[in-house]
């Protein structure tokens, strides 16, 4: 009987794997867009575009469809093949796809060529390919057209790589700066007295990758050569003053990376050259592409923002040379970007730096940590909250933990490999997962071994972050003292070394511990006495544990997440949420402040704000 429990429980479990393959099973695009020409005007008056993009495609596989993502808002009027129109059509199920119908089958390595004819309105939040990140806008003042945004026909997001010539017509007011080589602007005049007039830019994108973002506005470009690299940055007018230290910074920033991961050569086998551009708030705080690194205006300092513009440098290795083998394995991309950060700022700031960015990514990454697993990131809308905690704040805590398994020289190593394997390519989190097999480091004695196998099936196919608490007995013994103990979690399939410290009467020592399942008995010899309440586990936080006070500041990190967005009434509940389980957290009664005076509730803003002042501080 017990047999048979146990077969129909792995056949409920094959059952439910399948299932779950089928709902994250990517589309499949059969045709790959290789080259593209598209036109756009920009109309900030009604807040549009209107576009033709004429797109070359190669068939991967047999098909008579040729199926794109393109933003749901954009209006298709044609499509044409050879100057003839062809029969397109929404996916009802999933708006952001077209679908394109052609006369006859086409098979592995056709090439074809469609001219898509559009236009509407891009900057809705609701309608975004993730909803609620604004990833296109056209304003008065200002407009932005980041790949993301599909604001031309896509295919195999995020991994594809194309050539192309970019054609945008602005008001003359506006100074376009984006991906590829800009020739000379032209200039045409308004027709009649005051009428404003046109400016048109057109950029090459001689060298496939990621290309197809955009800014535009009242920018002022100012080059700034530093250390061999050219940068090339657009700021307002009154922000020239800050390209200095950015300059000075970025210099700095791409010699370690460059140093760190490999060489990164520009067009003529030189350093490359960078565009910086500050971007209009109401987006992305940053956003890296091929040459290009966007900040937004709230995140542009007067002094050089280091962990945003080394996370952004860093996305030229991971996201631009190297790009993801689809939207599940972003973790090898976006993951090693964030924990970029942390190596430039333990590069500049010392240990200190380090720990700062690993608890920021830690507080990050308990905000949803069972949303989703990281190689499902495929589930998650790319940059959405969930994403950036899972895919890049979990995600980085677990390229420092790897690089604590096996140590400095090791991962680096190990970085350089990947990227030199897979620089100009797609890669995917198994090929990497392969290579680290080949790094791992002989255990030392008495040590237990690293077990890749369940170190990648917990951090990157499960969800959950341990929370440890300890018990032991202190007994002495002929040779000194033995601690007889046992530590706990919650995760049931955890399985890994952890190291104890042990203060004691003499020098500290460390041990490494396996714990696995939830509970763990383990026994130290140490030499010197035990310190009451002196044994730690994790001392060197490598580790992505859980904590009262990490689960506080996640909380009111959400809530901050949701006033970024005006969603006031809900970061107000989060902000009680942190309180319920700590009353005195100033951060939480001033964030709620924050929040009750935007909704004008200026009363109860007070007495949160005079809480704040009579809290922790």
């Amino acid at each position: 009987m017990l047999k048979i429990y146990r077969l129909l429980a792995i056949l409920a479990l094959s059952v439910l794997a399948a299932a779950s393959a089928m709902a994250q099973a990517p589309h499949s695009f059969p045709f790959r867009a290789t080259n593209y020409d598209v036109e756009v005007f920009l109309h900030p008056e009604d807040q549009t575009i209107q576009a033709q993009a004429t797109v070359d495609f190669i068939a991967d596989q047999v098909a008579k469809t040729v199926l794109v993502e393109l933003h749901p808002d954009l209006h298709v009027t044609s499509v044409k093949m050879a100057g003839q129109p062809v029969t397109f059509a929404r996916d009802n199920n999933s708006p952001l796809l077209l679908t394109v119908a052609l006369p006859s089958t086409a098979t592995p390595g056709k090439q074809i060529t469609l001219t898509f004819d559009y236009s509407g309105p891009v900057s809705s939040e609701e309608d975004s390919p993730t909803k609620g990140i604004r990833f296109a806008s056209v304003e008065k003042t200002a407009a932005y057209l980041l790949l993301p945004a599909r604001w031309f026909p896509l295919t195999n997001f995020p991994s594809n790589r194309y050539t192309g010539n970019f054609h945008l017509i602005v008001p003359n007011t506006f100074a376009v700066t984006g991906t590829g080589k800009a020739d000379t602007p032209t200039m045409q005049p308004g027709i009649g007295i005051g009428a404003p007039g046109q400016a048109s830019y057109v950029f090459h994108c001689d060298k496939p990758g990621p290309n197809g973002s955009f800014v535009a506005g009242n920018l002022q470009l100012t080059p700034a050569p530093a250390e061999g690299y050219q940068f090339s940055f657009y700021t307002p007018p009154s922000q020239t003053a800050t390209v200095t230290s950015y300059a000075g910074s970025l210099a700095q920033i791409m010699s370690y990376f460059a140093d760190t991961f490999g060489p990164l050569s520009g067009s003529q086998g030189g350093p490359p050259s960078l565009t910086v551009v500050q971007m209009p708030d109401g987006s992305l705080p940053g956003y890296s592409a091929p040459g290009l690194l966007l900040i937004s205006a709230r995140q542009w300092t007067s002094r050089a923002n280091d962990r945003m513009l080394s996370q952004l440098a860093a996305g030229q290795w991971w996201g631009d040379r190297v790009l993801p083998a689809t939207a599940a394995d972003v973790w090898i991309t976006d993951g090693l970007s964030r924990y970029a950060e942390a190596m430039y700022a333990e590069q500049s700031g010392g240990v200190a730096a380090l720990n700062k960015a690993l608890e920021d990514f830690a507080v990050g990454a308990l905000m949803f940590e069972d949303a989703n697993t990281i190689s499902e990131a495929n589930r998650i809308g790319a940059y959405s909250d969930p994403y950036r905690s899972i895919v890049a704040d979990k995600g980085a805590m677990v390229f420092h933990m790897l690089r604590a398994e096996l140590g400095d020289d090791a991962f680096t190593a190990l970085l350089k490999d990947f990227y030199k394997q897979h620089e100009g390519k797609t890669a995917t989190i198994d090929s990497f997962e392969r290579l680290t097999t080949t790094k791992v480091p002989p255990a030392k004695a008495g040590e237990p071994p690293l077990n890749l196998v369940s170190f990648f099936s917990q951090w990157l196919n499960s969800t959950g972050v341990p929370e440890f608490t300890l018990q032991y007995i202190v007994y002495r013994t002929p040779k000194g003292f033995q601690v007889i103990g046992t530590i706990h979690q919650e995760l049931d399939t955890f399985r890994m070394p952890v190291e104890v410290k042990v203060e004691t009467e003499g020098n500290p020592e460390f041990k490494k511990i396996l714990v696995t399942g939830t509970t763990s008995q383990f026994k130290l010899e140490t030499f010197g006495r035990p310190k009451p309440n002196g044994i730690t586990i994790d001392p060197n936080n490598n580790l992505l544990k859980s904590s009262p006070r990490l689960r506080v500041h996640a909380t009111i990190s959400r809530g901050e997440a949701l006033a970024t967005l005006g969603k006031y009434y809900e970061a107000i509940q989060e902000y009680q949420r942190a309180l319920d389980v700590q009353p005195t957290n100033s951060l939480a009664h001033f964030r709620m402040g924050e929040a009750m005076f935007y909704q004008k509730n200026y009363q109860a803003a007070a007495n949160a704000f005079r809480a704040a002042l009579g809290g922790d501080l």
